[in-house]
């Protein structure tokens, strides 16, 4: 990757609008208020999002597609909780670099799943940088960022008090229950512990049609603790320990439909998370930030028609040390960061069981290893009052090592990023960045790492992925009004992927190779308007992505990304009082006709030629009220109603259909919930 081609790249002058202000200024706020480190951020700031704790109570948010129901960039498919991959601009999100607290959710435990699993309860903030961008910005963004931030004691406490506590219960008519319980208390001026425990209960749910979604319902628990406070006036240290665990019956596949009459099988899902952020602020020379976290996650699937309990356990630390230093207009923050992952798969039950099943009774564990170490740098200089420069570059190493069949890669590579960000007048704002990212091979999907004996895994030329994001804007916001629009350009090259019909050898276990480059480009606008007790948004986004010219599925390209139609957004939110608040929400995606698909099928000869799915357009309707009913009684309740009009649909995340092709007739993604009504009652002390 050449440093030079970030000179090279900046065209002219597009002149575009974009979002930046208040809700980033007052994100910044935020991590002031907690002890962390303002961030100032220039490249890949044009499109960056974030969705606050209010935005997710509002529409009483379950999981991660209600989370970003309402951002045209990303979308979430699956509408089974423990199937939900994250897509921005066409990219899954092993891709991207998310992090909860700042620790990365590294790996995948089974592809059929996905890898991210929140509790929306918890959640402060949901920050998505979409696309590469600043040299701060972690280990494995080509795709963008995903930064979810969990609440606090000083979150939820009041000013005059010193202990508290929060309990809600909610309903859903399609179809379960859940209910959270917080206790939260100052233990000294400086010092607050939160608690949470949270326990959902779904059944299988009906898709806009009154069809049951078979193999929906799970149970869902999840403990939080956290500390956090200050020592002193220069030092903020704040430990939190997260439990998840998902249980149910699911499908085979549990991303693809279970039809009536097909085995579920039950499946456990866990993740423990350890997180230490610590801040030093002494001086303009010396402003420490230190990140700690491990996770542990596994997966265990009851196969018990035929090899019976299969697990997956994924085991990830790490740390990131950065510090800030100010000279003059230059504010400079470097570090360094690392991570360790470690994936193992293994047949539970006895040999008896699945010896029949596997390639080499002899062996029935499996273990992969990966190592990510980097230093970086960043530079904010503030050249005049109106112009920003923005210079970064980033060095990464890493190694990978398959530990059971003695294949080892690895790579390293330099990156770098330039923005600037002028103003043109107070409220019209220029902006362009350029940046480049790599990764390098990672651990793979544990229940995949199984293979024949004297079979390659690896392709011995294997190379890192590259990418490089370009995006150009201007902004423009008043006292009432603001609009948006960026352009975006991105490219990988490299793709590091296992292909259907695994490599040179078909129908064996996966192969990895790089099988060339991913493009994804196009447009965002947006508009809006905020005034005393009204707010509207509009939003429009256009991406393309593409694999080799050829648009991504989720079918074929399963880890990679999916393509998406154009994807329209309207918000609206009136308040009649502080204590009544209504909105209405409205999602609309662009069919895609005659996609087409088994590209790597025709190659490896499984079929004569091409076919052509379709991916029907939709518009799916949200409304909400919050409403306080006693002014003194901090008792709140709140009524949602998802999918308004009981639209049945497949959201184009998820897996297109294939079951008019011969052969593929069981391939096709999980259909979306219909109408469902939610009602929460809260009480806060």
């Amino acid at each position: 990757m050449k440093i030079t081609a970030i000179f090279k790249r900046i065209p002219g002058i597009i002149f575009v609008l974009t979002l930046t202000g208040a809700v980033q200024a007052a994100l910044a706020q935020d991590e002031a208020d907690d002890g962390t480190i303002e961030q100032i951020v220039v490249v890949g700031r044009i499109t960056n999002v974030d969705v606050t704790a209010e935005d997710m109570e509002r529409y009483q948010v379950n999981d991660l597609e209600d989370i970003f129901r309402h951002i045209p960039s990303v979308s979430v498919g699956g509408s089974l909780g423990i199937a939900q991959k994250i897509y921005v601009r066409g990219l899954e999100d092993t891709l991207l670099n998310v992090t909860v607290d700042g620790a990365p959710q590294t790996g995948t435990l089974f592809h059929h799943i996905g890898r991210v699993k929140i509790e929306p309860e918890l959640l402060k903030t949901v920050s998505v940088q979409p696309g590469a961008g600043e040299a701060t910005s972690g280990f494995g963004a080509i795709g963008g960022a995903v930064r979810f931030r969990t609440k606090d004691a000083n979150d939820l406490l009041a000013d005059d008090r010193n202990f508290g506590g929060l309990l809600k219960a909610s309903t859903f008519s399609n179809d379960g229950e859940k209910v959270s319980a917080s206790a939260y208390a100052r233990l000294t001026d400086d010092w607050g512990l939160l608690a949470s425990y949270v326990y959902v209960d779904r059944a299988n749910v009906d898709d806009g049609d009154d069809n049951e979604i078979l193999g929906t319902g799970a149970e869902q628990e999840l403990g939080f603790v956290k500390l956090s406070g200050a020592i002193g006036d220069t030092q903020y240290l704040s430990l939190s320990y997260e439990f998840r665990d998902e249980e149910g019956e699911f499908g085979q596949r549990p991303n693809w439909p279970a039809l009536a009459g097909d085995t579920l099988f039950l499946g456990t899902g866990e993740r423990e998370t350890f997180v230490l952020n610590y801040s030093l602020d002494v001086n303009d020379a010396l402003n420490l930030e230190v990140s700690a976290y491990s996770t542990q996650s596994d997966f265990v699937q009851n196969r018990f028609d035929r090899w019976g309990r299969y697990g997956a356990d994924i085991d990830t630390w790490g740390f990131d040390i950065r510090n800030t230093t100010r000279i003059g207009n230059h504010t400079l923050t470097y570090g360094v960061e690392h991570r360790s992952d470690e994936v193992v798969s293994k047949y539970l039950d006895d040999e008896s069981v699945w010896a029949y099943w596997t390639w080499d009774p002899s062996i029935g564990r499996f273990e992969e290893e990966g190592e990510a170490t980097a230093v970086y740098i960043q530079d904010h200089y503030q050249v005049t009052d109106d112009l920003l420069l923005s210079l970064g570059m980033r060095y990464d190493d890493y190694s990978f090592e398959q530990k059971t069949y003695d294949e080892s890669t690895g790579d390293d590579a330099w990156s770098g990023n330039i923005g600037i960000e002028y103003s043109v007048t107070p409220g019209l704002t220029f902006s362009a960045g350029y940046a480049q990212a790599m990764r390098g091979k990672e651990i793979g999907d544990a229940f995949t790492l199984e293979k024949r004996p004297g079979r390659l895994r690896l392709d011995p030329e294997l190379d890192s992925e590259e990418v490089e994001n370009f995006e150009v804007g201007m902004t423009y916001q008043d006292s009432s009004w603001f609009a948006s629009a960026v352009y975006f350009d991105m490219e990988i090259e490299n793709v590091i992927f296992d292909q259907l019909g695994r490599g040179p050898f078909p129908q064996d276990g996966s192969y990895f190779e790089n099988i060339g480059d991913f493009d994804a480009d196009g447009y965002e606008l947006q508009v809006g308007y905020q005034g005393e007790r009204v707010r509207v948004n509009l939003s429009f986004s256009d991406t393309s992505s593409k694999l080799n010219g050829n648009p991504v599925e989720g079918y074929e390209q399963n880890g990679l990304g999916n393509a998406r139609g154009d994807t329209l957004n309207l918000n609206a939110d009136y308040e009649f009082s502080d204590r009544l608040q209504i909105g209405w929400s409205t999602m609309a995606v662009f069919g895609m006709d005659d996609i087409e698909v088994l590209h790597r099928g025709v190659e490896i000869g499984w079929i004569d030629e091409l076919q052509t799915i379709d991916k029907s357009g939709y518009a799916v309707h949200d409304v909400y009220m919050r409403w306080q009913p006693l002014r003194r009684a901090n008792i709140q309740l709140y009524l949602a109603v998802q999918n308004l009009f009981d639209k049945a649909y497949r959201d184009h995340s998820s897996v297109g259909d294939y079951t008019l092709i011969p052969g593929w007739d069981i391939v096709a993604g999980l259909k979306e919930p219909g109408r469902d009504i939610r009602l929460t009652l809260s009480a806060q002390y």
